[in-house]
């Protein structure tokens, strides 16, 4: 059934030397990764040691000439092997324009020739990812290699490409290695080199599906939670503290809090970072808990007293459905509108800090109202600008709680406000102002639509009341088109 399953790294899944293609199927869904896989990618490989494990991807060999390039159909994998390859895109192109000096040093020649073959073929004609043909990914993807990066004769710009996610994944991409030196885009190439997955080849389709049933039905790979669960209930039975089937129960309530994987692991990340400054929290070394640090954290705090993380995380995890499901009754229903404003404008690094909040002064309503309510404006200029950066924020938020901490008992709104509003943390009104007057819609659909439906929501009674927000499946029921119609003759007024 498997021809071979092997530990590989990145460096040689796309070997300078390899004749191999990697193909995705017509019948494939187009590529849909969004911006926070996007991020996830990134921030893991700068955060991570060398050799960060991506996963698996599963391909059958379609290969016939020994002497030729062996063509592998990609059956499952070809998100992250896309990603890969767009992110190499987007270092090449950065290579492209590194100061002159660099140019002529032997190191970087030798870099960038051999990332050029990491992305086409050495010795044929060729590239080494071919997508799939829906939605555009294969003409798009052509056209970042042709044009973008100059590797072939340049092609006619597809239609609309820089609407679609394969050339809005190498903006992104792009866009945050600007501000990279030269050595730190070596240090960032080098970390993908050595990232690594587990290819898996089998001969023929229906192998090949069954495998995929097998790997995604049957027994799905272990997350991060999963692993801390069982690290977690087998230390219940050799400590005898609680049976197995009483903390799995237990156990169960936050996985229903948080019934989403994403969320589940952001949840165990933002719980630590919240609370790191408690004694029976803090982990010696670990400042920061990241994806790649968080199983090693997590496995140190059950060993140090499990009972206690134990029923801190599912206690705490009713805390964070909150964040993701807002209540408009009970308690906490002042914070509704707040909280639901956070949601629709995309503020989780933000949960870390109201995490804290909501324990450590969860009798002061109004000092959590003031805090959200601002925070909801914070994150509508953040988004928009795009300062400070992505991976600053969850530094930001844990500084804040340090310095909320010394100031426990005189704790303040205006004290979060002034903390956050400062310059190396928010940005200057005139780029804010900018940003509001630029293409805003282009820009940044999510923070155009969160601006125009809170002008809309301004002006609504309860009589004509409409749930902006209001989705069949996965589309909004309202869109920009509802005000502002889409045509070639719009009249000038």
């Amino acid at each position: 059934m498997i021809n071979s399953a092997e530990h590989y790294l990145i460096s040689a899944i796309l070997g300078i030397e390899e004749k191999v293609k990697y193909v995705v199927p017509k019948y494939q869904r187009e590529y849909i990764w969004s911006k926070e896989h996007w991020e996830y990618l990134l921030n893991d490989l700068l955060e991570s040691d060398e050799g960060h494990f991506l996963g698996s991807i599963l391909c059958v060999d379609k290969g016939k000439d020994a002497l030729g390039i062996r063509p592998l159909e990609i059956i499952d994998g070809q998100q992250r092997l896309a990603t890969i390859s767009l992110l190499y895109a987007a270092i090449y192109n950065r290579l492209l324009k590194v100061d002159k000096v660099d140019r002529n040093d032997e190191d970087f020649i030798t870099e960038r020739t051999n990332l050029k073959h990491r992305l086409i073929q050495k010795n044929a004609r060729g590239i080494k990812l071919e997508l799939s043909y829906q939605n555009k990914n294969f003409e798009d993807y052509n056209f970042i290699i042709c044009n973008e990066l100059k590797l072939y004769d340049e092609v006619d710009p597809p239609l609309n490409a820089g609407n679609r996610q394969i050339y809005r994944t190498y903006r992104y991409f792009k866009d945050e290695l600007t501000d990279f030196k030269y050595s730190k885009l070596l240090d960032l190439l080098k970390k993908v080199n050595q990232a690594s997955v587990v290819k898996i080849e089998v001969k023929n389709y229906a192998d090949a599906f069954d495998l995929f049933e097998s790997l995604n039905n049957r027994g799905e790979p272990l997350s991060p939670i999963d692993l801390i669960k069982n690290k977690a209930l087998s230390k219940f039975e050799e400590k005898k503290i609680k049976s197995i089937d009483d903390a799995f129960n237990e156990w169960r309530k936050l996985i229903d809090n948080l019934p989403d994987y994403l969320a589940q692991e952001r949840f165990l990340r933002q719980y630590y970072n919240a609370f790191r400054y408690k004694e029976k929290i803090k982990i010696k070394g670990s400042f920061k808990a990241t994806r790649s640090t968080l199983i090693k954290i997590y496995e140190k705090l059950i060993n140090q007293d499990v009972g206690f993380i134990f029923n801190e995380l599912v206690e705490k995890s009713k805390t964070y459905k909150l964040f993701l499901e807002p209540k408009k009754d009970g308690e906490n229903r002042r914070h509704y509108n707040g909280l639901v404003d956070l949601l629709h404008i995309g503020a989780a690094p933000s949960y870390t800090f109201l995490l804290y909040l909501f324990e450590e002064h969860k009798d002061d309503a109004k000092l959590i109202e003031d805090s959200i309510h601002f925070m909801v404006k914070y994150f509508v200029r953040r988004n928009l600008t795009d300062f400070p950066g992505t991976r600053d924020l969850d530094k930001i938020f844990m500084n804040l709680i340090d310095k909320c901490e010394k100031n426990k008992n005189s704790l303040t709104s205006s004290f979060i406000i002034e903390y956050l509003t400062d310059t190396e943390r928010f940005s200057n009104i005139e780029k804010f102002k900018e940003k509001l007057e630029g293409d805003l819609y282009e820009d940044n659909a999510i923070v155009a639509r969160f601006i125009l439906c809170k002008i809309e929501e301004k002006c609504q009674t309860k009589e004509i009341f409409k749930d902006l927000w209001e989705r069949d499946k996965n589309r909004y029921l309202w869109t920009i088109e509802h005000i502002f119609p889409e045509g070639k003759n719009i009249p000038k007024e």
